[in-house]
């Protein structure tokens, strides 16, 4: 994923939360805006609920490579902000990404191959 494709700004991160709308499961949050480009930007939050700094660190390097593996298969001009939940940090990586894919799916936004 590059750099210009992640959410970074405060202000990016509450227009998502405030305008966009939200699905969650288990592990994850996501909430979806569209963006108005021809491309995904996402940002991933985890909270001082779910664990100490290196706990938080771990559970955030596993979103984004769950996204990371994933992206191609995301329909385009979105943005997406993932939030943790407290049970990510007992989760290993198959678990935060079929969490991912499943609300990726269940909002629609993965692309049907032909």
């Amino acid at each position: 994923m590059k750099a210009a494709n992640r959410l970074r700004k405060n202000e990016d991160f509450r227009r998502v939360y405030k305008k966009g709308n939200s699905m969650a499961n288990k592990l994850l949050i996501l909430y979806i805006s569209k963006n108005g480009l021809d491309y995904n930007r996402a940002g991933f939050t985890v909270s001082k609920k779910v664990g100490k700094s290196i706990v938080r660190s771990r559970v955030k390097r596993l979103m984004r490579e769950s996204y990371r593996l994933n992206e191609e298969k995301i329909k385009q001009g979105y943005d997406l902000v993932f939030v943790a939940r407290q049970g990510c940090n007992e989760s290993n990586f198959s678990e935060i990404e079929s969490a991912t894919l499943h609300l990726i799916r269940k909002k629609g936004l993965l692309e049907t191959s032909n």
